[in-house]
């Protein structure tokens, strides 16, 4: 229904096309409440389709079939030296995304979620205007924020340089420089370097805390620091950098720090040192929404903000910044507006680092259980023990279980190895469920899996 001759009336607006945004509006729209969804981008999907996970992910496939080849002779079958297209290797990842954001396209239009681009302020808690839009103007009877989050700039550090990549430039995968320089050893940025460093550039990582992947494990951190160490120039941890500028052919940088690297001049350099909320550019004072002092939008357990009518969800709203929370955030709102007595209550949610070998973790770690001083038994399973493991040539892994010394009752799994992240479900599983080392232990898993890992460690307490 139009509004006079310029504004667009809707029942649900949705401010974000990506993973929460989209999902919302799918949702809502097959509960039958007429959605709209506005997105700078013309194809559903948002960063993490297009510029952030799903390309991630398709490189990291590439460089790990290459070091099958590499390896492959151990195994008595040899390849010769692999060769690198980047123009296909491109060009693949291009399909992918475009398969993807199709699928949702043909999804939105299925459910007749109306689609407008262009870029959304508030001009009250009603209206909103679309800038670079056909539609310039939309009145909302309820409205969602899913605009996402950004890569965060090294304040009065980080110069603008075709050779100063963020995570999203570094996608794009225009060259592969002959030497990398990756600022932030968090997993953007780990995923990123294996990704360079598959394809053959001589990659530097530099970290500020004392140890890569900040939060993880020690334990389940050391397979994958193994692995870097023989894939990477150098890890410099407790180091951070303080200048760069840009010389002919590189980036200078001046460093200070415990661990400095051998050298200060680089091809390129990626930026990846953290994330921050899309809060800034909405105008979100004009309709009353309030943020916190690091610009994360402040909502309820019914993601209601302190504004009538408007919701948000996602990385907006706060940690952990991950595409799946978002998704379920989308599908609890979804259900809210329908009118079901709902709210978001995981657990735990789960995190996957996609590295090789790849890390996850779901519930308390052990270092949150000693920091709380928890009363719990871990139980180790390392993956030489496993059939599976031993038959793929993939013994570097580990699963972890941390359970209530007095119930037994699971508190927090933590994986590395081969593709844990399809291991790490079945974990969130028996968290939600409230599950107990009896349970996982008796529970059957197919042999010879890497999943029997979780079986085995559950019944070291049950045996």
């Amino acid at each position: 229904m139009v509004v006079g001759e310029f504004t667009q009336e809707t029942d649900l607006l949705v401010i974000g096309g990506g993973p929460g945004g989209y999902h919302v509006a799918f949702r809502a729209a097959a509960h039958g409440i007429q959605t709209t969804i506005v997105d700078r981008l013309p194809a559903l999907g948002g960063v993490c389709l297009h510029r952030g996970c799903i390309p991630s992910k398709t490189y990291l496939s590439m460089v790990e079939l290459l070091h099958t080849a590499e390896t492959a002779r151990e195994r008595g079958i040899e390849f010769g030296k692999p060769k690198l297209d980047l123009g296909a290797v491109r060009r693949w990842k291009e399909q992918v995304i475009a398969k993807l954001a199709g699928g949702l396209d043909a999804v939105g239009k299925k459910l007749s979620v109306e689609r407008v681009t262009g870029t959304a302020r508030f001009e009250d808690g009603k209206f909103v205007a679309i800038e670079g839009g056909t539609v310039p103007r939309i009145k909302f009877r309820r409205a969602v924020i899913a605009t996402g989050s950004a890569s965060i700039r090294l304040r009065d550090v980080q110069i603008d340089s075709p050779r100063v990549l963020t995570s999203r430039t570094a996608l794009d995968l225009a060259d592969v420089p002959k030497t990398l320089l990756v600022l932030g050893g968090g997993y953007i940025g780990l995923e990123l370097g294996q990704v360079y460093a598959g394809f053959g550039s001589k990659v530097t990582v530099v970290e500020m805390m004392p140890q890569l992947l900040p939060g993880v494990d020690r334990d389940l951190l050391r397979p994958l620091v193994k692995r870097l160490e023989e894939q990477f120039e150098r890890i410099c941890l407790e180091t951070k950098v303080v200048g760069m500028k840009e010389l002919k052919g590189g980036i200078e940088l001046q460093f200070e720090g415990k661990n400095l690297p051998e050298t200060n001049r680089f091809e390129k350099v990626l930026v990846s040192v953290g994330r921050a909320p899309n809060s800034r550019d909405l105008s979100l004072e004009k309709a009353g929404v309030q943020v916190d002092e690091r610009g994360f939008i402040k909502v309820d357990a019914q993601f209601r903000t302190t504004a009538p009518r408007i919701y948000a969800i996602g990385d907006v709203i706060g940690n952990p910044m991950l595409a799946h929370k978002a998704l379920h955030e989308g599908t609890v709102l979804a259900e809210h507006l329908a009118g079901k007595d709902v709210v978001f209550e995981p657990r735990a949610i789960p995190a996957v680092v996609f590295t090789d070998p790849e890390i996850a973790w779901v519930g308390l770690t052990e270092s949150e259980a000693a920091a709380k001083k928890l009363d719990v038994v871990v139980k180790k399973t390392p993956w030489s023990a496993s059939g599976r493991a031993v038959s793929l040539g993939r013994t570097d892994g580990t699963t972890k279980m941390i359970f209530d010394k007095a119930t037994q009752r699971l508190l927090g799994v933590g994986l590395v190895g081969t593709h844990v992240g399809e291991l790490i479900s079945e974990c969130a599983l028996a968290l939600e469920m409230g599950a107990t080392a009896y349970d996982l232990a008796r529970t059957i898993h197919p042999h010879p899996t890497l999943s029997e890992t979780v079986f085995e460690t559950a019944s070291l307490l049950v045996d």
